[in-house]
């Protein structure tokens, strides 16, 4: 295909993803209502349900303006041959082609992060403070971005490199060995992340003997989980938000609890949570999710492995010659209408997994502590109540507040 022919396939893409994209958030937007539903008013303040009104407009329209300017940018980018460009002028500099796709996309990076900083800033310092939620320090938001950095050159880079390494070394058949690569590296990251990854942004301390901890172990020995240490993060060093989830693969599982969720929730509330945790265990939403996930990496490598070596898709960015990583940024957006419906399917597949852990925490333990600790969640979160279907269906991975207790309800019926 023409270089030319595939500008415009690019360009067009882009163009119904902006435009798509910006319409769900309209819809979702005007599906605002102003009553709260009576399955949670016992929880919510008239005054508290339209601040959370509030929030939600405030967050849509900073969204319009952010991915206006993201739009643009990329736009500009793509009709100018920026890309193009900046690989153009690095290349006097940089023979090694590893070192090169390496320097390109930290130089794309960090670029776009410094444009986007005074947006990520307003959403964090103003809109959050505002309604909240904020308990990050100038000083955190900017150690998380060194540490982002760090990570992202070591982990990003070394992926990046071992992927053209292997692309130089055995060609088009890459894909066979690069799969086994991401297979092992998503592995060890579900393994070792609350160990080595989590540490570096966060401070996780052993939850301390009394009533809660007493709890979470007498259920998890009632349902055989696994369980080997239950920590708690400080979650509210950045936010009041509130989260809990558990790690490792194997026989020892690490439950964390964010001391928000801590402090805003009772014991069998915290239990409840954490049994819906559990059944995703039980119910093997882990394994399979993760074999899901290796399978569409398998998928979408081999799709690149189809494209990787063509010198058109480079000259359509501006390239004047093959460059690997000028392709790889090209296959991102080609790719993106196929990633888009695994996306939906994914999607789909979490959020049966949701109502099916839901439903093992209801018979295991307490649906109506699960009810109420979800509904505590969702005021103290300001969560959206009314969202449109349409964007339920193309952005949820859980289901809505009130779908999720009706469906806890079904039995009593």
């Amino acid at each position: 295909m023409a270089p030319h022919t595939l500008l415009i396939i690019i360009l067009a893409i882009t163009v119904v993803n902006y435009v798509f994209d910006q319409f769900l958030d309209y819809l979702n937007l005007k599906s605002q209502r102003t009553d709260i539903p009576k399955e949670i008013e016992a929880f919510y303040e008239k005054e508290k349900y339209l601040k959370s009104l509030a929030y939600h407009r405030e967050l849509t329209r900073f969204s319009f303006l952010t991915s206006a300017f993201s739009f643009v940018l990329s736009l500009g980018m793509l009709l100018s041959g920026g890309f193009g460009w900046i690989d153009g002028q690095l290349r006097p500099f940089i023979e090694n082609e590893i070192v090169l796709a390496l320097v390109f996309f930290g130089v794309l990076m960090l670029a776009s992060d410094i444009l986007t900083i005074p947006f990520q800033w307003y959403g964090t310092f103003v809109i959050e403070e505002k309604y909240g939620f904020n308990k990050t320090t100038v000083k955190t938001f900017i150690a998380d971005k060194l540490k982002g950095y760090f990570l992202g050159a070591i982990v990003g880079g070394g992926l990046l490199a071992a992927l053209i390494y292997l692309v130089q070394l055995v060609g088009p058949d890459f894909w066979i060995w690069f799969s086994i690569l991401a297979a092992v590296f998503i592995l060890v990251v579900n393994m070792f992340y609350t160990s080595l990854i989590l540490p570096m942004f966060n401070t996780l301390t052993p939850l301390p003997e009394g009533e809660l901890k007493s709890a979470i172990e007498k259920f998890a020995t009632k349902v055989n989980f696994p369980l080997d240490n239950i920590f708690v993060i400080d979650g509210s060093k950045r936010s009041k938000k509130a989260n809990a989830f558990f790690s490792g693969i194997g026989k020892k599982k690490k439950i964390v609890l964010y001391d928000t969720l801590i402090d805003n929730h009772t014991t069998e509330e915290l239990v409840a949570v954490l049994a819906h945790e559990v059944g995703h265990f039980k119910k093997k939403h882990i394994i399979v999710g993760y074999i899901l996930s290796v399978v569409q990496i398998v998928f979408t490598l081999f799709v690149l492995s189809r494209m990787i070596g063509s010198e058109n898709v480079s000259l359509a960015l501006g390239g004047t010659r093959l460059a690997i990583h000028l392709n790889l940024l090209a296959f991102g957006i080609l790719f993106s209408p196929i990633s888009f419906v695994t996306g939906l399917l994914m999607h789909l597949y979490s959020r049966k997994n949701e109502y099916e852990a839901d439903a093992y925490a209801r018979e295991t333990f307490d649906g109506n502590a699960l009810a109420s600790a979800l509904k505590r969640l969702s005021v103290d979160s300001l969560s959206d109540l009314y969202p449109h279907p349409w964007y339920v269906f193309f952005h949820y991975s859980h289901p809505p507040l009130l779908s999720r207790l009706h469906a806890l309800d079904e039995p009593a019926r």
